[in-house]
Parts: C-alpha cells; structure tokens; sequence
C-alpha cells in the first residue's frame, strides 16, 4: 500500500493555463531536441566525419533511452524528496544539458585551449563534440521522462486526453519556435558576441529556454509527496535490483500496454531517420538541385543547410502545431462514452450529427501511420527543395498524432494499473481529487491507496508512470538501433565519403558522389515501410479496447 502527502495541483484561474503551464517544460525540451536534430548532423559532417560515422553517433539517443529513462523513472517514482518525485530531476537534469550544450558548441575552442593546430586538434574536437553529444542525450532524457510522468501523475484518468493533447501542442510550439529562429540569420542580428555561428547562439538560447520552461512548470505545479510506497525495501535497492525489477515488468506487460508498445516499435523505426535527417535532406535537395553557384561556395555552409532545413521543417512545425489544436475538437476522446455534455439548444442538432462521424483517437491514428508511410516512402523521387519540404509537411498529422495518442493511452493505462480496485481513502476532509488552482488546507492531506480504500475510479497517483513509461521509451529506442544500423550500411553503400557540401576541409578525393539516389531518402523510403506494421499493431489495440 501506498500513502501520500498532499495533493497534485497547477497555479492559473482557468483549465486552459493550468494545462499550458504543467506541460509548458515541453516546451524547451522539444527547442532544444529541434536543435540537436536540425544542427548536429551538419556540424558532425562538417567536423569531417562521414555519414556513416555520424549514424553511429546517433546511437547516443537510444543508449540514454534504453538505459537512463527507465532507471530515472523508477528512481523518481520511489523518492520520498519534499520537492515531490519529479521536479527536482527536471531542474537538475536542465542545467546539465545546458553544461553539455555549451560545451558542444565550443568544442573548437575548447580544444583549441589546450592543444595545436593539426590532425590532432581535430580528432579531438570530433571526440569532443561525440561525447557532449552523449551527455545532452542522457541528460535530457531523464528531464522527458520526469515531465511526461508529471503530466501524469498530476492528471484524473478522464483529463489524461486533454493533457497529452496539450502536451503535443506544445512540442509543436517547441519545435515551431525552434525552426523558425533557425531559418533567421542571427549573426548578422545579434553580432558575435553571442558566438561567431548560427549553431552557437541557437545552442545558447536552446539552454536558456529548456531551464526557463523547466523552471516555471515546475514553480507552477505542486506534487504529492511519497510517504512510503508499495515496496517498503524499495529505497534500498541498488542499480542491478532496479534493472531486474524493469526487465521483470517489460516481459510481462499487460495486454493494452504491450499492445502500445508494439506499435511504438514499429512506427520509430520511420520516425528515428526523419526527426535526425530530415533536415540535412531538405538542405541537400536545395545545394544539389536549386542553388546558385555563391551559394554552393559559402564560408558557412552549416549554418546555411540548416537555415534551408529549418525553413521546411517551419511548415512541418506549422502543420503538427495546426494537427495538435484541431485534432482533439475533431477526434472522440477514448473516455466519451463515459459522460454525455449537453450542447446549447441552438447547435445541438449540428453538433449530434457532426459527433456521428467523429473517429476514434485509435483509428485517427492508424490512418497517421498510414499518411506517414505513404508520403515518405516518395522521398527518393524527390529532387528540389520544394518537393522535399512538401513531403516533410505531410507528415505534420501524423507526428501530432504520434506526440498525442501514446501518451494518452499510456497514461490511462498506467493510472488503472495503479488503483486496479479505485483505492483511495481520506484521513481528512478534502475535496475531490481533480486538476485545480492551489489551495492550502488547513491541515496536510494524507492518502492511502489499497485494496480497502473507498472507490474513486477517476482518481490517479501515477506511481507507476516513471516505470511504464520508461518501458515504452525502451520501445522507443530499440527501433533507434535498428534504423541506425539500417543507416549505416546504407550510407557505407551509397555515400561512403565525405560531405562534398559541408566537409570543405577534407581533399575532394574523399567527398562521396551525388550522381546516385539520396542515401538519406533511402533511409526515410525503408523507415516508411516499417510504419505499416505500426498501422497493423493499432488495429490490434483497437480491437483490445472493443473486446474489453
């Protein structure tokens, strides 16, 4: 049995701000995971590393989530901090991006500190850069793990929709703001005092913005404090118990979860390579196909590729955050059948008719999956700038739809899992528990869930979000392996060398040819494929729920 302190509760007079400030952490995690993915391939490349090195690079992102997200959430889920369980993560785990941001921007100069000019000073800054690569990842995935888990834990299972709902907008607003301050020239704006590159100062207001989001969601939101949890030995259990005790769950996972799971492994296998490459494709598109010769020749070209990738993705941003604020008004939400609103006398003829054809969140999501492999699996016919960026647009619903439904569905699950018999009794009078502004009772509220406790059964504790979604990141990454490895063979096939656009240090006897079709649009075109076991694993989680 569980007991806790306190209740979960989000400053702001209205539903709307209490929802925008618990998921406004989003916000800079998504800025700062727009950044990495739009710049750092370009800067790995333009570092002199081939493309087929710069794919092993990217095995950073799985190995923080296959490793950190699940132990950080299990950690989290069983600290007892008077902070609650997952604020103090998100400020700490903040700041160390930051640290490893800076130092990933800075790397030549870093370097340069302390070592010569030569081959050497090189081989450095790359392993540099690697490494800071890696701490960004692993950093600021226990900061996603600890802010979806909040969403969670703060939320009653019939607001679980809302909340992912408003989550994805604001990784669309994330990755909106992101692009469009990548498409400006903020050298020319603001000058070199702020760094010399394009890639600095968006490293630098990338950190400034993920401590600012984090720090406000988590002034905004008050947490439940863990008083003991189900397992009393937990607090004492050690790194390999933890391990044990994750591998035990995620092999033997409950049907609707496994059921997400499964279609989180198939669908990552298209999204891995389109969220890390899609932008150095739209920016290759435009060098080989549609820009002047000056342009070719220009001093920097990373900061040029990733102002042309950032211009598309601007319009991809725009659809996802379009798809993120229309598809909840048109989409039934998975708890409808539990309640009946009552419309205005005046519309209640149109809105009856119009709620008749409204899908389901499940079957939007299998026609997601659908868009998504469809328009992808076109990119090797691709061959301008504006093809590409209107392929990148199409995917725009079907990424909303993927930042939503998971976490929805999760969420709902793992709130049933942690009161299977509605379980709460109160050892003092309080009012129902449900998202509200803060109010301070006159006494502490206390909690205890067990199998004794009165029926609540929209309540929730979310006590085992940081473990169920640690799980589903490992679901995540596994298929982050496998596109990784896709994308190595495939670019030691088909472009073995150098980037002849951004590796202007290397000899030209080491630049790869582009009389060949686009290895990363190979890349995108297999990833597709693999979508459509995704669609089919849907239609599985569809019937679940029907059969009951």
């Amino acid at each position: 049995m569980a007991s806790w302190a306190g209740q979960p509760s989000v400053k702001g007079s209205t539903e709307s701000m209490r929802m925008a400030l618990l998921t406004f952490s989003l916000v800079g995690i998504q800025f700062t995971w727009g950044i990495e993915m739009t710049y750092c391939t370009p800067y790995l490349l333009a570092l002199g590393l081939t493309k087929s090195r710069t794919s092993l690079v990217w095995i950073a992102g799985p190995l923080s989530g296959l490793i950190v997200q699940p132990i950080i959430g299990v950690l989290a889920d069983r600290s007892k901090s008077k902070y609650g369980r997952r604020r103090p993560v998100m400020l700490i785990g903040s700041v160390l991006v930051a640290g490893c941001l800076i130092t990933l921007g800075w790397a030549k100069e870093i370097v340069g500190h302390f070592v010569e000019e030569g081959e050497f000073r090189r081989s450095c800054t790359v392993a540099l850069a690697v490494v800071a690569i890696y701490a960004v990842d692993f950093a600021i995935n226990a900061v996603q793990a600890c802010c979806r888990s909040l969403i969670v834990d703060t939320l009653p299972i019939p607001k679980q929709q809302t909340g992912s709902a408003w989550a994805s907008r604001m990784v669309a607003i994330g990755h909106l703001t992101g692009y469009v301050i990548g498409t400006m020239d903020l050298v020319k704006i603001f000058g070199s005092s702020f760094g010399d590159t394009q890639f600095k100062q968006l490293i630098l207001v990338s950190a400034v913005a993920l401590i600012i989001s984090c720090g406000v969601t988590s002034w905004a939101v008050t947490e439940r404090v863990l008083i003991s949890g189900r397992d009393a030995d937990a607090p004492n259990k050690g790194i390999i118990e933890i391990i044990q005790h994750i591998f035990k769950t995620a092999t033997s996972l409950p049907p609707r979860i496994q059921a997400i799971c499964n279609i989180q492994l198939w669908s990552w296998i298209g999204w891995f390579p389109f969220y890390f490459y899609s932008t150095t494709f739209v920016g290759e598109m435009y060098f080989r196909y549609d820009a002047p010769h000056d342009v070719k020749q220009s001093k920097d070209a990373l900061g040029d590729i990733g102002r042309i990738g950032s211009l598309a993705l601007v319009v991809f941003s725009s659809v996802v955050f379009f798809g993120a604020t229309i598809l909840p008004i048109l989409i039934r939400s998975p708890d409808a059948e539990n309640f009946t609103k009552r419309p205005p006398a005046a519309i209640a003829a149109v809105l009856t008719k119009f709620n008749k054809y409204r899908p389901d969140l499940l079957t939007a999501w299998i026609w997601g999956h659908c868009l998504f492999s469809s328009s992808m699996i076109l990119t090797p016919f691709a061959h301008s700038f504006r093809s590409a960026t209107f392929l990148m647009a199409l995917c725009g619903i079907p990424s909303a739809l993927s930042s939503w439904a998971p976490s929805t569905f999760m969420g709902m699950e793992v709130n049933r899992l942690s009161a299977p018999a509605p379980s709460y009794r109160r050892l003092s009078i309080t009012s129902p528990l449900e998202l509200t502004s803060p109010i301070t009772p006159a006494s502490p509220t206390r909690l205890e869930q067990g199998a004794m406790a009165e029926k609540e059964e929209n309540s929730s504790t979310g006590e085992l979000s940081g473990l169920y979604f640690g799980i589903l990141n490992i679901y995540t990454t596994i298929p982050q392996f496998i596109g990784t490895f896709i994308s190595m063979v495939v670019f030691a096939l088909l472009e073995p060398g150098k980037s002849p656009e951004l590796a202007h240090d290397a000899d030209p006897s080491e630049h790869h040819g582009t009389d060949g079709p686009n290895a990363i649009a190979v890349c995108l075109c297999i990833g597709s494929m693999c979508t459509i076991g995704a669609a089919f694993a849907t239609r599985r989680l569809r019937s679940l729920y029907r059969d009951g």
